[in-house]
């Protein structure tokens, strides 16, 4: 770390980052959500920033790939404000561990449409269901997405002395 920050100072700068977050809808009285994929949100199918994971009920937040960790943030931010402005008196679960579900059916899968995707789609979150029970898939989380610059990796290439190819550094450093 100290031969990379002396000898290529700026070899950092220009990390991509996006974050993923997943969060429950749940009614005022603090119980899962019954109710479809907010239709004012957007499709679930062809949204590429508010989707649903697992359930109809499972949301995910998904930012655009940003430079900037405050930009990041403030995606993040609008994103889930937008979305509660759209879900009238719904709210979303803060935490990753879900609220009280009391049966697993409770837990409606969700539904991306008739097209051959959306069935697919589905039919995969089936299969999720069989291997590992919906209550497990209720599990909210939080996924950080990085990637660094290339001049990062001809950095550390050059510091490890040109070993191997730059394609399988980059692999082996990831």
């Amino acid at each position: 770390l100290a031969a990379l920050t002396t000898q290529f100072p700026n070899a950092i700068n220009g990390i991509k980052r996006g974050i993923e977050r997943e969060a429950l809808r749940i009614k005022p009285s603090g119980v899962i959500s019954q109710q479809g994929h907010p239709k004012d949100v957007g499709s679930a199918l062809t949204n590429e920033h508010v989707t649903t994971d697992f359930s109809e009920s499972l949301l995910e937040f998904i930012t655009p790939v940003s430079t900037s960790a405050e930009q990041t943030l403030a995606q993040l931010k609008d994103l889930q404000k937008f979305t509660l402005s759209k879900m009238g008196d719904e709210l979303l679960w803060p935490i990753s561990m879900p609220c009280f579900i009391e049966h697993q059916d409770d837990i409606a899968l969700a539904q991306f449409g008739d097209s051959n995707i959306g069935r697919m789609k589905t039919l995969y979150r089936e299969g999720l269901k069989n291997r590992y029970g919906s209550m497990m898939q209720a599990i909210a989380g939080v996924h950080f997405n990085i990637s660094f610059p290339e001049s990062l990796w001809q950095s550390l290439y050059s510091l490890n002395g040109n070993q191997g190819t730059l394609v399988d550094s980059i692999s082996t450093g990831y």
